[in-house]
């Protein structure tokens, strides 16, 4: 079964650090690009981080110098390293690739950003 699944969210202070990891399976463990989204309730999915084959990684504007995206291709799991956090960070993740002609999505993970 083609799957990603996303962990690693949860409640967080300001200038905190999460690390969310999203596990794949059912597919090659090199399928690229890779992507990390987040979407807080009744706005648009944003596009955090982009991991394309020869790892470079786009940043959304507002999260650069503080996340870190990178992949394990040996676990099939990619990464997104959470630093600095702030409470606009709050939203749920999403890992996404596309592949074989399906656009594959994980369930999410929340991450709420709060003192």
């Amino acid at each position: 079964q083609v799957q990603l699944k996303e962990s690693g969210g949860g409640l967080a202070q300001p200038g905190g650090s999460l690390r969310l990891s999203c596990a794949a399976s059912g597919f090659p463990s090199n399928v690229y690009p890779v992507y990390w989204y987040r979407q807080v309730l009744g706005k648009q999915r944003e596009l955090v981080a982009r991991v394309t084959e020869d790892r470079t990684i786009y940043y959304l504007d507002s999260v650069k110098g503080r996340f870190t995206a990178s992949t394990d291709n040996a676990k099939n799991t990619v990464y997104l390293q959470m630093n600095s956090l702030n409470p606009e960070d709050t939203a749920v993740y999403y890992c996404n690739v596309f592949w074989n002609g399906n656009d594959i999505w994980g369930q999410g993970t929340q991450v709420t950003v709060s003192s």
